[in-house]
């Protein structure tokens, strides 16, 4: 059963892309909880342009890999015994509850990272830099940062010796909270708030993209809330309000980073 879900992950996390997005996208446009400032259209083309051409780079580096590359190293650590949950010898369901649960901790610090160290800032900021926030914002990762991203979850997977079901179904999850938490979708607030105590909801992540330095270093998960709030960079609700707040980099608030070259060389020149 493993091997069939392994060899079928690539289909299994495409299906639940496309589902989320499209579902996502049909959401926004019937519920919108913010007025969009750029062109719908160009920015979605932009961030979807953005996520074809790193799929197509992830093939290329890793066209040895006929799974995924984090599945594909949770196979050998299982087949070796290596990691800190083979160690344990769990039963299966544990293993796989703790999988999702220590690599969602794990992008939460992976996320950190990105905003404290400065180079890897330099490519993380290409997805604070979208001046709008819908659920394509959500997917719209520079290519440098979505190798990078690979490589650290490889080292995590190692580490921790999860179960390789479990990478699979982190991987699917991450994808599709993260499209749901950027998504410019209006929940009512008795569901947002019942949401949140367990999970991101677009209000909660969406202060994460305010232009005030303090409000875009906080709110870092993607999928459970816990870490926030369990490390202290939670906070509630943006000062300006969701209505009035300012999406993007202070920086950039021109139509720039809603095209897909100035998007790609923004890590690589100081002033752009």
């Amino acid at each position: 059963m493993d091997s069939i879900i392994a060899n079928n992950e690539g289909l299994i996390r495409f299906v639940v892309f496309a589902g989320v997005l499209v579902v996502m996208l049909m959401l926004e446009t019937v519920f919108p909880r913010k007025i969009l400032t750029q062109n719908r259209l160009l920015r979605i083309s932009t961030n979807l342009g953005i996520v074809v051409l790193y799929t197509i780079i992830i093939r290329v580096v890793f066209f040895f890999v006929a799974i995924g590359a984090a599945v594909g190293v949770a196979v050998y650590a299982t087949q070796h015994g290596w990691g800190l949950l083979n160690i344990l010898h769990l039963p299966l369901w544990a293993h796989i509850v703790l999988s999702v649960i220590l690599l969602d901790c794990a992008v939460y610090w992976q996320h950190v990272a990105s905003h404290k160290i400065p180079i890897l800032w330099a490519v993380h900021k290409m997805h604070h830099a979208d001046r709008d926030i819908d659920t394509t914002t959500g997917i719209r990762f520079h290519p440098v940062e979505i190798l990078l991203s690979m490589l650290y979850k490889m080292i995590v997977v190692i580490i921790l010796g999860p179960n390789l079901v479990g990478v699979i179904l982190f991987e699917v999850i991450l994808n599709g909270t993260a499209m749901f938490n950027h998504a410019n979708v209006r929940l009512p607030l008795w569901l947002d708030k019942s949401i949140r105590i367990l999970f991101v909801t677009p209000d909660m992540h969406r202060v994460h993209h305010s232009v005030i330095p303090q409000e875009t270093h906080s709110n870092y998960g993607f999928n459970l809330s816990v870490w926030d709030r369990l490390f202290g960079s939670y906070i509630k609700q943006p000062a300006g309000g969701h209505d009035d707040m300012i999406i993007g980099l202070p920086q950039y608030q021109t139509d720039k980073p809603s095209h897909l070259l100035w998007c790609l060389m923004l890590p690589f020149k100081k002033n752009i």
